[in-house]
């Protein structure tokens, strides 16, 4: 541990022990050809993305007392591009819905989108307008498991449909969960059917139910199909891959 003060961003103890496994193992694929182990220690590392997330600074404005923002930078885009930000995502969503009492992978999700302005500057051919609402930026999308947890999320100019933020949200799903069988969408998504790369997406309004899922249209999906899409994509395209679909809500 640094001899720094803390920062409440800093990792703890505690969810350090879940991430380090994750570092050690990239690290392992990853040896230096002068066996040269790294001046920085990975806790800080990350402990200063933590930071440049949560406070939002530009690199150049990172405290002294961090690793210098060429260092940082260096492993951010590492593991952005390299997808060891996603396994450490998808590791702590599955702890933490074992600890639910779920199982690790959802048959469910939540799809919801929502427009925001754009910061000054950005540049005008990845933004639209939302003509429904008048906001004029990007449109942010996600789709969520029941407890919230973030499945997949992409962000399209506010002047998006939709349709075609669900399409690309459950393409998404599709290649992060192979376990999952309906979406709950509200009465944005007007299209009754949506093919997503072969896969139908059925739309029908839901009336009655539990509280939380009146005003929300169900949309089942075809579960074998999107199946067999993740498979391929996890084995190369060769079409093998383990038997059923499990999960739940």
């Amino acid at each position: 541990m640094s001899m720094r003060k803390p920062y409440p961003s800093d990792l703890t103890d505690e969810q350090w022990e879940l991430v380090d496994p994750v570092i050690a193992a990239w690290k392992a694929r990853h040896p230096s050809v002068s066996g040269h182990q790294g001046k920085y220690a990975m806790r800080e590392i990350v402990n200063t993305i933590l930071y440049q997330n949560r406070t939002g600074c530009q690199w150049e404005f990172l405290p002294h007392d961090m690793p210098p923002p060429g260092a940082v930078k260096y492993y951010f885009y590492l593991w952005r591009d390299e997808g060891t930000d996603q396994d450490i995502h998808d590791l702590l969503r599955w702890r933490l819905r074992e600890k639910r009492k779920r199982l690790a992978d959802p048959s469910l999700v939540v799809l919801d989108t929502q427009s925001i302005h754009a910061a000054v500057g950005v540049p005008a051919t990845t933004t639209g307008k939302d003509a429904a609402k008048r906001v004029p930026g990007r449109k942010r999308c996600l789709a969520v498991d029941v407890l919230g947890l973030v499945i997949d999320c992409v962000v399209l100019p506010a002047s998006a449909h939709e349709n075609t933020a669900g399409i690309a949200l459950l393409d998404g799903v599709a290649g992060q969960c192979d376990t999952v069988t309906k979406a709950l969408v509200d009465q944005g998504f007007k299209k009754s059917v949506v093919v997503i790369g072969g896969c139908a997406c059925v739309v029908r309004a839901s009336r009655g139910g539990p509280c939380w899922t009146r005003g929300v249209a169900t949309a089942t999906l075809a579960a074998g199909e999107l199946t067999r899409k993740a498979r391929l994509r996890g084995n190369g395209g060769n079409g093998t891959g383990g038997s059923g679909v499990t999960g739940d809500n």
